[in-house]
Formats: structure tokens, sequence, C-alpha cells
């Protein structure tokens, strides 16, 4: 079961931009990630080169998680919301729940549930207004 500071620090790296280095020192080595109902990625490494590919194509990308965390045995639900900008400048935002399993202090086990048509909606737009 991971203590509350445990994964605030992981909520912290991840909301300052950091998220390979959240991944690095929270994911296990044999961790699972998994969005939506699609196959999961399986080991640390290919978790973090799924995550370099996508960073890749983003020039800004800002994530907040909507407290509660919420946290009982060993599982962790946490809401995020994120706004990426992509390398043309256009911006989209969106929100998922992230459901983590975790064995002592490290996530052995994610899934993450979505809304595609956010991603639908957001290629439609031209640009958020305001950004």
């Amino acid at each position: 079961m991971p203590k509350l500071s445990t994964v605030e620090q992981f909520v912290a790296l991840v909301e300052s931009g950091h998220t390979l280095q959240a991944m690095e020192r929270y994911y296990a080595d044999h961790a699972t990630m998994q969005e939506n109902a699609a196959p999961p990625r399986i080991g640390k490494p290919a978790l973090i080169a799924h995550e370099v590919a996508a960073l890749a194509t983003v020039s800004q990308l800002q994530a907040r998680c909507i407290r509660p965390i919420l946290i009982t045995g060993d599982v962790v639900v946490i809401r995020w919301w994120f706004e990426i900008h992509n390398l043309a400048g256009q911006a989209m935002r969106f929100e998922e729940l992230a459901y983590q399993r975790w064995e002592a202090e490290l996530i052995v086990q994610e899934q993450f549930f979505y809304d595609p048509g956010q991603f639908r909606q957001a290629a439609d737009a031209p640009a958020l207004a305001g950004s």
C-alpha cells in the first residue's frame, strides 16, 4: 500500500512536467500501462519509450491532478486534467482517470480511462480560445 506522501510526490513530479522522472522513480520494472481497453504495454522500458515518443510530438504539456486522490489498499485513482500543445502550437485539453495498482511504493499496473471523443473534438477545432 503506498503512502499518501509517496503518491503526492509522484503527482508533484508529473505536474511539474517531469513525467519521465516520475516513471523512472515510481514505476516497477515489470509495470504495465493500458489505454482504455487497448492491449497493455509491458515493462518500464516500453512505458518510457512510449512516453518519449509521445513527448516528441508536443511543444508543451501541462498536467494537473484534480483532487481528491483516492487510495484504498494498493489501489490509487487519480483524476488528471491535461493541456497539450502540439508542435504547430495547437492546443487541446482532456481529462482522464488513472487507475493504478501499487506494490509497496511502486506502480505495477496502470490503466487510463478517458473519452476518446475528446481527441476528435480537439482535432476538429483549430485551437483553444485564448491560447
